[in-house]
């Protein structure tokens, strides 16, 4: 049944009506179907900013200086003005209103660049509870290297020098950074790097290493543990402990048999350090292995069934590498294997696996293949705890997905009809696992329960879009050809010759209250406001 389209009387109905157990956050989203950024300020007088996004409690706009040295963070206010005369009802907005800072209050500037350190614009992440955020600095990217350096993964790019900067929001002050030198971490739309409650999770491409941090209530980032060559603390230790104990035994051989060279000898010791599994690879081909023995209960059969299942396919499972990682919960990781090539251009065709991972046991308790039936059937059902969400804001926990929506589960429906292969729809789908942290707004207009729009030029996901002169449409979900609002991307745009435009959207997350941004090649930004009046 249709809600009255005024205001008063909806918040009229709210006092003498209450939600149902567990709904009242829902109850009070469905007030968004009246309260619309129906109005358009267009090229708005701004500063030259790069902006990145809101953060999820809404208290603050970030963005970054053109040159990629400083960070502005802005607090939005509501826009406030007044007009003398009769029939103020009908009166234009005032030109001094149209600008950024009647919407948004300059808080602080930072520099975090240096002459050979520029911030990383795509990377951002923001801790709710703690008021902190998480920005990085890099230098240029290397060419890769011709041969493996200390450990290193050949095919993988490096980096000189990657700095994360912990940095509290409300005064701007940098309470402590993690720098992480020759390496590559894919920090394009947060890729590398994972954040659930206070844990942050850095991936090392090239040195193929998980690391844990966690980050304190004082401002520290602390180093937790390390997953990749090593799973335990101690295993590193045992490892040169054994690998003296070789020494000594290479050594008493070396005195019997003289016929051995020095350069012999050594060879032999090298050889034999790098002949050790890295600890999450040992893991993995123990799980594959133990799961192939168990499958076949016929001691007769299980030596023929082995050799299918495992030792055919043992140096595919041996040259995996992990690609991307994410959190399930504070306990459980989400590893994605693939190839090398794979690992740097995340390409659909690669063959790709996945695996959970035990932090605490340092087991792995699932592996799966791209397209996997079982995976598909979890990651439908149970979409949202892919995404390990935070605890607070609680309006952040209610982003449109079709394990809670009816009409994304319709869509994902209609999707699965159509293709026409079922394992290679399973495969597209499943490839966007694992999942980036923080990569969808929680605006209350991305709710496929309220509104329907064209999800083909505009979503919750953060990225840049190819523009359209066409307005964004949102039309009623519960009055299907009733238009709430309409976003227009850029002024007239005629004079572009054919240039490619990039726009972007920047939604509050509980505001009225969006930044649409159209940049085309060799021309000003425009930076427009939609906002209710």
């Amino acid at each position: 049944m249709f809600k009255s389209p005024n205001v008063a009387a909806r918040v009229f109905k709210r006092q003498i009506l209450a939600p149902r157990p567990g709904a009242s956050i829902n109850f009070v989203r469905q007030f968004y179907e009246n309260l619309v950024p129906g109005c358009t300020i267009c090229d708005i007088d701004c500063p030259d900013h790069s902006f990145r996004k809101f953060t999820d409690d809404g208290q603050y706009l970030v963005s970054f200086s053109m040159n990629m040295q400083d960070i502005i963070v802005f607090r939005p206010k509501w826009l406030s003005y007044s007009f003398k005369g009769e029939n103020c009802d009908h009166q234009t907005l005032a030109q001094k209103a149209k600008k950024f800072d009647s919407f948004f209050t300059h808080l602080y500037s930072i520099s975090l660049g240096s002459s050979n350190e520029s911030i990383c614009k795509d990377f951002f992440l923001y801790l709710e509870n703690h008021q902190f955020a998480l920005f990085a600095t890099t230098t240029q990217t290397q060419i890769h290297e011709l041969a493996s350096i200390d450990g290193t993964v050949l095919g993988f790019p490096s980096i000189e020098k990657i700095t994360f900067h912990l940095v509290r929001l409300n005064d701007g002050v940098v309470m402590d950074e993690k720098s992480f030198r020759n390496d590559y971490v894919s920090l394009i739309h947060n890729m590398g790097v994972f954040l659930h409650d206070n844990l942050l999770c850095v991936f090392s491409l090239r040195y193929q290493t998980i690391h844990i941090l966690q980050v304190q209530e004082s401002g520290n980032l602390v180093d937790v543990r390390s997953i990749g060559p090593f799973c335990l603390e101690d295993d590193e230790l045992f490892l040169k402990s054994h690998s003296q104990c070789s020494e000594v035994v290479n050594k008493s051989r070396s005195e019997e048999s003289v016929h051995l060279s020095t350069n012999n000898i050594h060879h032999q010791q090298v050889t034999q350090a790098n002949s050790f599994l890295s600890g999450i690879k040992q893991r993995l081909l123990s799980f594959i292995f133990r799961k192939a023995w168990n499958e076949e209960s016929d001691p007769s059969l299980r030596v023929q069934h082995l050799k299918k299942k495992f030792y055919y396919h043992f140096q595919d499972y041996l040259d995996l590498m992990m690609s991307k990682v994410q959190f399930l919960d504070r306990q459980h990781l989400l590893l994605k294997f693939g190839s090398v090539d794979g690992g740097v251009r995340m390409a659909d065709h690669h063959l790709a696996f996945f695996a959970v991972y035990n932090m605490e046991t340092t087991e792995i308790v699932a592996f799966y293949q791209n397209p996997s039936e079982e995976l598909y059937s979890l990651f439908e059902r149970f979409y949202d705890y892919f995404h390990a969400k935070s605890r607070e804001p609680l309006h952040a926990n209610f982003i449109s997905s079709h394990s809670n929506n009816i009409y994304a589960l319709e869509h994902l429906q209609i999707m699965k009809s159509k293709a026409s292969s079922l394992s290679q729809y399973m495969k597209k789908m499943l490839s966007s696992l694992p999942y980036t942290c923080q990569s969808q707004s929680p605006s209350p207009y991305f709710d496929l329960s309220l509104f329907r729009y064209d999800e083909k030029l505009i979503s919750a996901t953060d990225r840049h879009r190819h523009s359209t002169d066409h307005p964004l449409k949102f039309i009623s979900r519960r009055q299907p050809n009733v238009l709430k609002f309409k976003i227009k991307t850029g002024v007239d745009s005629s004079n572009a010759d054919g240039r490619a435009k990039r726009s972007s959207f920047l939604f509050h997350p509980y505001l009225p209250l969006v930044l649409s941004i159209q940049q085309i090649y060799m021309q000003p930004t425009v930076v427009n406001i939609h906002v209710r009046l």
